[in-house]
């Protein structure tokens, strides 16, 4: 494949979603093989020392370019950890020419520049169950079990974890260092989170039992023109959301990285359907949160990824586009070699 054919394939891997919008990967490309690495200069010490979430953005954005692939009528061959030796290395990509791309092909390749992350409120709309059973079996293709979060011992259970868990990185110092070290004012920047895809207010006031996380702790008062709205006004309606809880059998780099695959691929079927979603990973960050999680669901397996779903709301008429993460050049995470 030529090189500008690879610049487009590693453009749409980009657009995969990343902690933090960190985008920790790095690109080698050869004529028939693709090369994906963990970039450590990329880290979240505080958040992610062993960077499970990270290898899991990889793994994304490495399912972003098998569908891109697909698309142009390639076959990919994934060989995962090639290189015991270099721990960085998480992928490679080996192609050849398949045969003409399904119409399933070129909707989720077509899903993967619309597919952004929404923090804001959803619909009061239920997600249909046939369109969960069929993110189930797409997670399942990986080696991925996707657990829907319905019972209410478990919702209750779900939602004090999150809270839990966002009560104790809201007091940790080095926490909060880190976090505001990956806000963006610019709306120019090519990396982090933009103050404007925040969600406005209290989180805690949000029509939802489901805790986002808070971005702008300790920060609400100079973000208040940001919040604030009528408060003679009736209260929104509250939200349905679908929460979908991923995991793995192991708990290793492998797994990490094959429950990023299966998120890509949940990810663009649900924007292929028209919907949106957004992390609860609060209580996946911390030990003890998470391994209460195992506890608490009696879970058989790792839980790598908590995920709100749902149909987004439609923008008041004068309402300004919504801000969009920024993504870093291609040519910042690209690199050519030669055959061989």
């Amino acid at each position: 494949m030529e090189e500008q054919d690879w610049a487009q394939v590693v453009a749409a891997a980009t657009r995969a979603p990343s902690i933090h919008n960190t985008q920790p990967w790095r690109f080698v490309a050869r004529p028939d093989r693709l090369e994906l690495f963990l970039d450590p200069d990329r880290a979240l010490p505080v958040l992610d020392p062993s960077a499970r979430q990270q290898v899991i953005s990889c793994g994304t954005a490495l399912e972003f370019a098998v569908v891109a692939l697909a698309a142009r009528g390639w076959e990919a061959e994934v060989e995962e950890l090639p290189d015991a030796a270099e721990p960085t290395h998480l992928a490679g990509v080996r192609i050849t020419p398949g045969g003409e791309p399904s119409a399933d092909d070129r909707a989720l390749a077509a899903a993967i520049d619309h597919r952004h992350t929404v923090r804001a409120p959803f619909e009061a709309r239920t997600v249909p169950d046939d369109l969960v059973q069929r993110l189930q079996a797409g997670a399942r293709a990986f080696g991925t079990w996707l657990k829907p979060i319905t019972r209410s011992e478990e919702e209750v259970a779900t939602v004090f974890l999150i809270s839990r868990a966002e009560e104790m990185e809201q007091g940790d110092p080095a926490y909060l260092a880190e976090l505001e070290g990956w806000l963006r004012t610019d709306p120019t920047a090519v990396d982090g989170v933009p103050i404007g895809a925040v969600p406005s207010g209290d989180p805690h006031e949000r029509a939802s039992n489901w805790l986002i996380r808070d971005f702008v702790a300790g920060q609400r008062e100079q973000h208040a023109f940001r919040a604030a709205g009528d408060p003679a006004a009736p209260p929104p309606e509250v939200e349905r959301p679908a929460v979908v809880l991923m995991g793995t059998d192991g708990d290793d780099r492998a797994a990490w990285l094959r429950s990023g695959r299966a998120l890509g691929r949940v990810l663009l079927q649900l924007t292929s359907a028209g919907l949106v979603a957004s992390p609860l990973t609060q209580a996946l960050d911390w030990p003890a949160t998470r391994t209460r999680m195992q506890s608490r669901l009696s879970l058989v397996g790792h839980p790598q990824m908590l995920l709100r779903l749902g149909y987004p709301r439609q923008p008041e008429p004068d309402a300004p586009p919504p801000a969009v993460s920024g993504r870093r050049p291609v040519g910042d995470v690209l690199r050519f070699e030669p055959a061989g």
